[in-house]
Formats: C-alpha cells, sequence, structure tokens
C-alpha cells in the first residue's frame, strides 16, 4: 500500500473528532494503514500540533485509550500535525504546500496526498480552487485524492454546479463522494445476497416480486438542530442520497465484474430507469408529513414546529413517502414504495422484497395467509440480517396454512474485526477503490428525480402537508398509497424475528 498523507480541512470540528481520527487509529491498530503515512490538521481554530492531538485524539473523548499500549498510543500521536490557515485565503495555501513538503521529506510520503473537506458544503468549491493555484491537486509520479461529504449540493442546480467547478480542477477519478451509508456491511451486502445466491436472482425481477418496500425509521426529532434541519427536510437529508443508493443496489443490473467502473456504471443506468413523476403527479406519488406532539410511554414530546429553530408555520416535511417505477425490463410495472421519516416509533432501515402468491390457491379454507405474500425483509440496521416469511402447515388435522420466519443474523458471521463505515471508506479511498463512493454523474440523476417533488412542493400550495403524532408511522394518507388496498407497510420492530402483531418499540 502507497504511502500517504491525510489532510483534514476543518480538523479542528466535531466529524475530525468523533469519526475521522477514531476511524484512521482503528485502521492503525488492525494494521490496515501503511507504515509510512501521516496526518495533516488544517483549519481556522490556532492550534499547535500537540493542542491538535490532543483535542483530536489524546483526550477527544471518543476513542477510549485507557487499555492501549502507551507505544502504540506514542507512534500514532507522533504522526498527528496541524496547520492553521485562513481558509478562503488563497495566498495562505502556500504555507500548506510547504508544511506537506516537509512532511514528505520526514515520513517519505512521496506526495500521495487525500485531501478530505470536513468543512461546510460552501466550502467545497473554494478549498479545491486553493489547491490547485498552489499545483497541489496533481503531481507526477504522485496521487491526490478529493474526498466531499454530503451533501453534494441542495438542488439539481447547485449539483450541477458543485461537479463543474470540482472538475476544473480535479478529474473525476480523483473525486471521492462519501456516503458513510454505503460503508455499512449490511448495505454492500445487498449486492452479495442477490449476485452470489443462485435462489434469488432468477426471481429477482417483475415475473416474481409483486412490489418491494423500502423503510428508513428514526425514533428522535430534530433536537436543536431545527434550523439546519428545516433547510433540508426528510427528502434531501435522506432519500436523495442514503435511500437513492439503496435502491440502486436493489435494482441495479449485474455488473460485469465487482470493479468501481462496473458497479458504478451499473447504478448510473439504474437512475436513468426511474420513471420521472412530474410535477402534477406529486400529490398522486409522494405523501409528506411533519410529526405532532404527542405522549410516548407517559413523556410529553413536542412537534417539530415547536423545535428550536423552526420558523413559525415551516413547511418542512419530517416525513416523506415515495411511490414509483422502475421503466426497464426487469421492473417494468413492479411498484417501489420508499418511507423516511423522524420520530418514528423506532430507528429501523430495511429493504423488503414482496414475492407474487401462486396462481392457483390451494389453500384458501382455514388460512391465516389470506391476502399475504412471502417476504424477504433484508435488515440494513439494527438487529441486521435476513428474514424470509412464507406458508407452512399448520400441525394438526387439515390443511391449515401459518405464516413462519426463518432467520439468519449478521452478527452470526462475525469472528473479526469489521471495520465500521467510515474505517471501511477511508481504506477504500487510500487503495483508490471508489466502489462504494458515489460518481457526479449519478449524483445528477438522482437530484432529477427529486427535483420535480421539490419544485411541485415550493409552487404547489393545494399540496397538503400531513400531520401525525410522534412515535407512529407516518401518516395515515401514507398507508394508501400501498395498492391493492388490502396491502399495507410492513411496520418493523427494533428486532427483526420480532414481526408478529404488536413489539416493544
Amino acid at each position: 500500500m502507497d504511502p500517504l498523507v491525510f489532510v483534514i480541512f476543518g480538523a479542528s470540528g466535531d466529524l475530525t473528532r468523533r469519526k475521522l481520527i477514531p476511524a484512521i487509529y482503528e485502521l492503525y491498530k488492525e494494521k490496515y494503514l501503511p507504515e509510512d503515512f501521516v496526518i495533516l490538521g488544517v483549519s481556522r481554530s490556532p492550534l499547535s500540533d500537540s493542542e491538535f492531538a490532543d483535542k483530536a485524539f489524546l483526550k477527544s473523548g471518543f476513542i477510549d485509550l485507557e487499555n492501549e499500549p502507551k507505544e502504540r498510543v506514542a507512534d500514532f500521536t507522533r504522526r498527528l500535525f496541524y496547520q492553521p490557515i485562513a481558509t478562503k485565503n488563497k495566498e495562505d495555501y502556500a504555507k500548506v504546500k510547504v508544511r506537506l513538503e516537509d512532511l514528505d521529506k520526514e515520513f517519505n510520503t512521496l506526495g500521495n496526498y487525500i485531501f478530505y473537506l470536513s468543512t461546510p458544503p460552501s466550502l467545497y468549491e473554494v478549498i479545491p480552487e486553493c489547491l490547485a493555484a498552489h499545483g497541489l491537486h496533481q503531481k507526477e509520479g504522485a496521487w491526490r485524492r478529493l474526498v466531499i461529504e454530503k451533501p453534494f449540493g441542495t438542488d439539481l442546480k447547485s449539483a450541477k454546479a458543485l461537479n463543474i467547478s470540482l472538475l476544473k480542477h480535479f478529474q473525476e477519478e480523483q473525486i471521492y463522494r462519501i456516503d458513510h451509508y454505503l460503508g455499512k456491511e449490511t448495505v454492500q451486502n445487498l449486492l452479495v445476497t442477490r449476485f452470489a445466491n443462485g435462489i434469488f436472482e432468477p426471481l429477482w425481477n417483475r415475473n416474481y416480486i409483486h412490489h418491494v418496500e423500502i423503510t428508513n425509521a428514526e425514533s428522535l426529532g430534530v433536537g436543536s438542530r431545527g434550523g439546519y434541519y428545516d433547510g433540508s427536510g426528510a427528502l434531501r437529508d435522506m432519500f436523495q442520497n442514503h435511500l437513492m443508493q439503496i435502491i440502486a443496489h436493489i435494482a441495479m443490473e449485474p455488473p460485469i465484474s465487482p470493479d468501481a467502473r462496473s458497479i458504478r456504471s451499473e447504478k448510473l443506468k439504474l437512475f436513468k430507469s426511474i420513471r420521472p413523476i412530474k410535477e402534477e403527479e406529486v400529490g398522486k406519488y409522494v405523501v409528506r408529513g411533519q410529526y405532532l406532539s404527542s405522549t410516548i410511554r407517559g413523556e410529553k414530546v413536542s412537534g417539530y414546529r415547536d423545535a428550536e429553530g423552526v420558523p413559525i408555520g415551516s413547511m418542512t416535511e419530517t416525513f416523506a413517502a415515495v411511490n414509483f417505477f422502475i421503466d426497464n425490463w426487469r421492473w417494468s410495472g413492479v411498484p417501489f414504495y420508499v418511507r423516511t421519516g423522524k420520530r418514528l416509533p423506532t430507528k429501523v432501515t430495511e429493504v423488503v422484497i414482496s414475492f407474487k402468491k401462486p396462481a392457483h390457491q390451494l389453500f384458501t379454507r382455514a388460512n391465516e395467509l389470506t391476502g399475504s405474500h412471502n417476504q424477504l425483509v433484508i435488515r440494513i440496521q439494527p438487529d441486521e440480517g435476513l428474514l424470509m416469511n412464507f406458508g407452512m402447515k399448520v400441525p394438526g388435522e387439515g390443511f391449515r396454512v401459518k405464516n413462519v420466519g426463518m432467520d439468519f443474523h449478521y452478527s452470526d458471521l462475525v469472528n473479526a474485526h469489521v471495520p465500521a463505515a467510515y474505517e471501511r471508506l477511508l481504506l477504500d479511498c487510500i487503495k483508490g477503490d471508489a466502489t462504494l463512493y458515489a460518481h457526479g454523474e449519478s449524483v445528477e440523476s438522482a437530484w432529477e428525480f427529486v427535483q420535480p417533488i421539490l419544485n411541485a412542493w415550493e409552487n404547489n400550495p393545494d399540496i397538503k402537508m400531513y400531520g401525525y403524532p410522534a412515535g407512529t408511522w407516518g401518516p395515515l394518507e401514507s398507508d394508501l398509497m400501498v395498492q391493492p388496498a388490502e396491502l399495507t407497510w410492513r411496520n418493523p420492530c427494533k428486532n427483526l424475528t420480532a414481526d408478529e402483531g404488536y413489539c416493544e418499540l
């Protein structure tokens, strides 16, 4: 593995302490990193190298160093450096260049740099331009990579503008748009479940699948982040990025190989195959909602509009459910139902594949399965695993059939260190593997699908905003979108297999 300098812009911020340094330290501890690596923090705060080491590592509170070998902690600490600059001042980047050249000589890192933008999105165009002005964006015989966090724009126009700006200074192959959701082992396992098993892939099409559901639920509200969240909403915050990527993993065609280029190409084809929802159709195919005040387990919970920073009369959605179709040979006519929301009964993300019923149903008398479909439930979080629901004969007289579940828990496979999301994604970037990173054209395609919905909400006051009590599964209107009428969403419990009747949430 090539030596490198990991340059973190916005290094004095919260993400560096909570996620980035802990992830890099874990990779170091597990011996995933090259011998010659170093971290350079860059930010406006006037910190020394030792002060940065204390804040980001030794005294961050996010890494338990009490039982760590002192030699290991000391060796990692000596690799931490810091350079204060005025981030918007192009001339100040000369200091970064000099510091990097010094670190190259001291640690033999050969001019290989990862620039991680742990900054507000307003700097996503500024920093690459400043790096390029000092020749830091490329070097003969070395590699340079740029990592940016979501959001990749706030709408289609800004997403396109961001891509144009980035490509002025970095090539697409150098740009890594990180979505931590794709670093989850269970999201990656969606591809393995489909393409490594002969019992699934032959059935993975319109001939056998009745409909597909994806649920992303959070039990918490916006808390003190109301001011930030109100400029985003559920559709921008979760659907446009995380959930569109899950949709791609579920619905894409088999790639010719498991390399980054092949997988990203199939994702792009899939995004371009999603049938657009026109502005005038949004009321038919999309339901939006806001959580209202409620009482959960005897505790009074305030509504969204009462949260700190939320404007009076806000029309920002905390819940969104979308019904759409994919116009290609595999999925023609199969409805996809996707929902995401805050202040729902539990925190869970899962995919439900509902298979068609047999053409001729023999066992209809005294049958508890009337109106139900066989289902494959793919749980992404928590209690990760698979659950297959199918009919079995109840012991005794006659052909009484009952729905039963056969389950597999992902934890059954864990007998070694499993990298967390940021660990996996950072390691892939170090290796130059962009498989789990978003491609610029795919980002734009996802926005092309979402933008008409946002436009309709902004331009058409007749589209309703439905309230739902905090602690429930969203507006009742979202249940009506699942067709035919006897069907409904699978409302999951915290535990994968607790899916019969009511459960503790």
